[in-house]
């Protein structure tokens, strides 16, 4: 498409959206409105909604919720609205203008805060079915993950993604190629979905409006039946499928590949907005966001964070009133093929062009994975083992401490403030050497693992897997149950991040992610008592890992040691072998 179209057709979209669509409160049914109305919600955030406490049919969001959200594994009560993705210029001519200049627009600069890449070729690379196959072709499933990653950005590097625009401004990347994305997820699909799968309003499905500057959901309860949702879209509301790789095997194959490269759950939503209508309010998240265009065209506006509180902010916001927002710091048309990136804390909305439907994923990352979240596993360890170990943290306070301290002395002066001060810091200061670093990391993995999409395996991995051997009943009797592993069998770790070795307690625990839901958290976590005598053999196996090794070379006491700690970690599909074993 020529530059000119895309000035064109955000140019039309500004002349023609003054006439609109609102939906009921109390049904489906649309009724004109004579002009966009410019008020905004409330400035009151209502309180989090909190896990468990599911929203009221009809009724607006809570909390974290009607912000809209994240996180497309979702958990009853904590929907969340899908948002956006990283961007960066590398083209001659094209740095510093984000958006075309429009009639009575000022363009907007790159020193504003964002990056656009958007040449007048087409950016073309392998198609997702091709991607995802020569992946599996691939041994080192980081490297696998790396790959799917340089493809989801192409055609900026990860190099200069992530020195550039991760965590620090919005990336724009335009295609002008519609089948770029081809093959994530359809319409068709969502259609499919509902009418294969048990569907549930406010599980796995939210129904939206915003109109007027009021945010609403209109969710009954129970399944979402295809006449029931087809009838609210075609009366302006729009869809949101919160955790689509649960039915969509090649989301889940996508996500569950891409939660290496962040080291941090990878989640998803879709969205489906009918054309001339927005489904959400002005808000921002808490994760990391890659808005990747799948069908149609949508008019997305992005804010910079109002002050340094917004910046990577730790939970979603509410909803804003446009009033309080200010001016976009990029304003766009995402087509089909298109990617949006930015960080949490960065405002954004998006609404449909009146003569486009919109369909886009929404894959996040990074919620609660900052400094401040490795710390509140770290201090209280690190208190508890000082207070254990050293004695000055369990000598008692002042007696008359109470007489100089606190809020209403605070302006007193008195040596004692000062002693008593000075005391608290050198304790705080003492913590360092206390601090139970590799455990609070090896908690925060534990953590990960449990978020942790299950692994797909390819049809090759299967084969030499568990799921390959063919044990079946036949003829009246059990066949072919036997697992042949001996000393001679070449075994290896299915993938590098499947499992992670845990000192809790007087014992050790080996957390892993094969049995895991691909519902978020629908599965409590999956771990293994391990004797110690077999920790040796687990570290060995992680560290050889993607390279095969023989059996009687784990460092275990006997070879009978040996064989039962590779016969179980195969039965639990955590190691494959070289070759099947049973012959195909």
């Amino acid at each position: 498409m020529e530059a000119g179209a895309r000035v064109s057709a955000l140019w039309v979209y500004r002349s023609a959206a003054a006439p609109g669509l609102s939906v009921s409160q109390r049904s489906r049914r649309i009724r004109k409105r004579p002009k966009q109305s410019k008020r905004g919600v409330s400035g009151d955030c209502p309180a989090p909604a909190g896990p468990g406490k599911a929203e009221q049919p009809g009724a607006p969001l809570p909390g974290r919720g009607a912000a809209g959200g994240k996180l497309g594994r979702s958990r009853k009560g904590m929907q969340r609205d899908g948002c956006l993705a990283p961007m960066q210029s590398q083209t001659s001519g094209l740095q510093g203008i984000l958006r075309p200049p429009l009639a009575g627009v000022a363009p907007v600069e790159a020193g504003s805060g964002a990056s656009c890449l958007g040449p007048q070729e087409p950016i073309t690379g392998p198609s997702l079915h091709g991607l995802l196959q020569e992946l599996g072709q691939v041994q080192h499933s980081r490297q696998r993950a790396a790959k799917l990653f340089e493809w989801l950005i192409a055609p900026i590097s990860p190099q200069q993604f992530f020195e550039q625009s991760w965590e620090k401004k919005p990336l724009l990347i335009q295609r002008h190629n519609p089948a770029y994305y081809q093959g994530l997820f359809s319409t068709a699909t969502f259609d499919a979905i509902l009418r294969d799968n048990d569907v549930q309003f406010g599980v796995n499905l939210d129904v939206t409006s915003y109109v007027d500057g009021t945010r609403e959901t209109h969710n009954p309860v129970g399944r979402a039946l295809p006449a029931v949702v087809w009838d609210f879209y075609r009366n302006g509301c729009s869809l949101r499928m919160l955790n689509p790789q649960a039915f969509s095997t090649t989301v889940w194959q996508f996500l569950s590949i891409l939660q290496e490269q962040f080291g941090s759950m990878a989640g998803a939503n879709t969205y489906l907005t009918p054309a001339g209508t927005q489904g959400f309010a002005p808000h921002y998240d808490d994760i990391e966001a890659f808005v990747i265009q799948l069908e149609g065209k949508k008019h997305w506006r992005v804010y910079g964070p109002r002050d340094d509180t917004e910046v990577l902010p730790q939970f979603s916001s509410c909803n804003f009133a446009q009033e309080v927002i200010g001016e976009p710091i990029l304003e766009t048309i995402l087509e089909a093929g298109d990617l949006l990136y930015f960080p949490r804390g960065f405002i954004h909305q998006g609404d449909c062009l009146p003569d486009a439907h919109s369909l886009h994923i929404t894959v996040s990352s990074y919620q609660r994975n900052s400094w401040g979240d490795l710390l509140e596993k770290l201090l209280p360890a690190a208190l508890q083992m000082a207070v254990e170990e050293d004695v000055e943290y369990r000598q008692g306070l002042p007696i008359d401490y109470l007489e100089y301290m606190g809020v209403l002395n605070s302006d007193v002066v008195d040596s004692r403030r000062g002693a008593f001060i000075e005391r608290v810091q050198n304790l705080i200061k003492k913590l360092v050497d206390y601090a139970p670093i590799d455990a609070a990391v090896d908690q925060k993995a534990k953590l990960f693992l449990h978020d942790c999409l299950p692994p797909v395996l390819t049809e090759h991995e299967r084969a030499l897997s568990i799921h390959g051997v063919p044990a079946r009943w036949e003829d009246g009797d059990v066949r072919d149950a036997d697992i042949p592993i001996k000393k001679g069998t070449q075994v290896r770790l299915l993938r590098q991040g499947i499992i992670r070795l845990c000192n809790e307690g007087n014992g050790v625990l080996l957390y892993y992610t094969t049995e895991n839901s691909r519902v978020y958290h629908k599965e409590e976590p999956k771990f293994l008592e391990i004797d110690p005598e077999f920790t040796d053999g687990i570290e060995f196996l992680l560290s050889s890992y993607p390279k095969y090794v023989s059996v009687e070379t784990l460092p275990c006491g006997t070879l009978d040691d040996k064989i039962s700690l590779a016969t179980f970690l195969f039965e639990k599909g955590l190691l494959i072998t070289k070759k099947p074993l049973v012959p195909m």
